[in-house]
């Protein structure tokens, strides 16, 4: 397979899970708001609500559990944290809502996988 087929893969892999994600949200109450959230310091896999919580969600698809939780790198965190602010202090909807910070594991023949409140900013 060649660099660019490859990525094309990748891409389709990860919109694929992105839906799956958005799916087990929405089963649980929240409303997806955002795919894909576009900032100057970087994407926004899902960005959902449920009451007073704007939860900024990175998808992971892994084959297992463990795989997912560490493939969200600190250097990542801080990079969709602080997307996370700048995207909160340009939409209206999010005004006065709690940032928090999650994941969701997409894993082959499994349900998602969501860890509310994986990791909090420094």
């Amino acid at each position: 397979m060649n660099h660019v087929a490859s990525r094309r893969a990748r891409d389709a892999r990860g919109r694929f899970a992105e839906t799956l994600a958005a799916w087990r949200l929405r089963l649980f109450g929240y409303r997806v708001i955002a795919r894909r959230a576009r900032t100057p310091f970087g994407e926004i896999d899902l960005v959902a609500v449920k009451g007073p919580v704007a939860a900024m969600v990175e998808v992971k698809a892994r084959k297992d559990l463990a795989t997912g939780i560490v493939a969200v790198s600190p250097r990542q965190q801080r990079r969709i944290a602080t997307a996370a602010v700048w995207l909160a202090s340009n939409r209206p909807d999010l005004a006065g809502r709690r940032l928090r910070f999650d994941i969701v594991i997409v894993r082959p023949w499994r349900a998602p996988q969501h860890i509310p409140d994986a990791w909090r900013p420094h």
